[in-house]
């Protein structure tokens, strides 16, 4: 298990962001990126969870709407990687996994591209 400070891990999460291809979030809007713990007692235990409408089952966005929502599960990440580089590696497949629901690709495809 690898321990990091919440600050820390929000700047990992910010710099993992930041170095995804462009082609890869060009078209994300409204998007919240959230940083949690998972309570002990919730099934199944999640590195990270998409919350909304993705963009194949919307129309537009009009004023007053919530942002989506990427949920990240710090505690099970770091409960399940040894080493900060271990971390990172799982910080971003977990976002590119996210974003990838949010453009509507389901769990079957993202696993195809190597993305679950």
């Amino acid at each position: 298990m690898v321990e990091i400070s919440e600050t820390d891990f929000e700047q990992m999460v910010n710099d993992v962001f930041d170095a995804l291809p462009v082609a890869m979030v060009r078209g994300v809007e409204n998007v919240a990126i959230l940083i949690e713990n998972q309570p002990p007692a919730d099934r199944p235990r999640l590195y990270g969870l998409y919350s909304g409408h993705p963009l194949t089952a919307r129309s537009r966005y009009g004023f007053g709407e919530l942002p989506d929502r990427i949920t990240l599960y710090k505690n099970n990440m770091q409960e399940r990687c040894a080493t900060l580089d271990e971390l990172r590696a799982r910080v971003r497949i977990t976002l590119v996994h996210e974003i990838g629901h949010y453009f509507g690709l389901d769990d079957a495809r993202l696993g195809e591209l190597g993305w679950a």
